[in-house]
């Protein structure tokens, strides 16, 4: 078990979803209003074609830079691009021409929010059978716990079975995590975007508008609670070291 531990690169998750997922959609968000179309054009505003090549650059770039370095794909650099073309392609399709938007904006753009920590939730769980579970880029990371040290105790002990049982009911907490996400992203959105004028010439400076507090709130009503929900699975993965291993909370976590 720790061989696949030790040729686990030793990535930064939170800086790995800030840079692939976060900042490529911030960009899109901000820069795809129209400048012909807005009440006061910023210089940023660029339009929707450019802020999808410039929401794509990040996770392109950053993909490629992983690749180089390790030898294998970033899986948050794949969902960076998927997330930047399927809210730069959903812009395309509900933008009309005259500056009015499609009538069925809000429960389109409900499901594409909803689709991201959808396609996470499920990769967590269906990663949990290969040699790189997403639990441990989260959660149970080798920069965080010991886990040479841990797997040494198990093998020791014979405990193997109740060791991958925490780590199997670990990953589906984990993934129900965003699965609670995907629903209060999709209804986030509806209750942002139903009051919308969508014939109204101005509809795409609205939507933008509209578009960045479902940003802002987003992690407000969403975040504070998936980090309450990491927190306690932490806490219940530490308990469940500790009673399986013997180990001391010291001894199971690298000092800092």
């Amino acid at each position: 078990m720790s061989e696949v531990h030790a040729q686990h690169p030793k990535e930064n998750p939170i800086s790995n979803i800030l840079l692939n997922v976060i900042l490529p959609v911030l960009a899109l968000d901000k820069l795809s209003t129209d400048p012909a179309f807005a009440e006061a054009p910023k210089f940023w505003h660029v339009g929707p074609l450019w802020a999808v090549i410039i929401g794509l650059a990040l996770p392109v770039g950053y993909g490629i830079w992983f690749f180089l370095k390790h030898r294998k794909m970033n899986f948050f650099s794949w969902i960076g691009v998927i997330s930047v073309l399927l809210t730069g392609g959903l812009i395309a399709y509900l933008w009309n021409s005259d500056g009015s938007i499609k009538p069925n904006a809000a429960q389109l753009f409900g499901l594409k929010e909803g689709s991201i920590p959808l396609v996470l939730g499920l990769a967590i769980f269906v990663s949990h059978w290969t040699k790189t579970p997403l639990l441990n880029a989260f959660l149970y990371s080798d920069s965080i716990f010991d886990i040479k040290r841990i797997e040494k105790v198990v093998d020791e002990k014979q405990v193997e079975e109740p060791y991958r049982k925490l780590l199997f009911s670990s990953t589906i907490l984990f993934a129900s995590s965003f699965l609670i996400s995907t629903v209060l992203n999709f209804f986030l959105a509806i209750h942002f975007l139903s009051d919308i004028d969508y014939t109204a010439v101005d509809a795409r400076t609205q939507f933008t508008q509209k578009v960045s507090s479902i940003m802002w709130w987003g992690f407000l009503v969403i975040g504070a609670p998936i980090m309450i929900i990491l927190t306690l699975l932490l806490f219940r993965l530490l308990g469940g070291l500790r009673k399986i291993t013997g180990l001391t909370n010291e001894e199971i976590m690298l000092p800092r």
